[in-house]
């Protein structure tokens, strides 16, 4: 059975354990993170209209607002995810 002192010194610990990121390191995660949100949209939308012909033509009930949905809600958490990167 541990003491309350070695418990009292196991929580310090643990509380002194919590790590901040450098500034550099927050600036260079958001920014991978933004420019994969956008990256993915504008290469999303892009083969989306190459191929729109295809993708109408198929058998799939996924049609053109699903896919676009898709893709824009990808790289919204995507950009979202790098915002919060720069500020937490």
């Amino acid at each position: 059975m541990s003491s309350p002192s070695e418990n009292r010194s196991a929580k310090q610990a643990i509380a002194d354990d919590k790590w901040d990121d450098c500034l550099s390191c927050r600036i260079t995660g958001s920014a991978a993170f933004v420019g994969l949100g956008v990256y993915s949209y504008y290469t999303g939308m892009s083969n989306l209209r190459k191929r729109e012909q295809a993708i109408m033509q198929g058998p799939t009930k996924y049609k053109m607002g699903s896919r676009r949905l898709g893709i824009a809600t990808i790289s919204a958490s995507l950009i979202g995810l790098g915002v919060w990167r720069a500020f937490n």
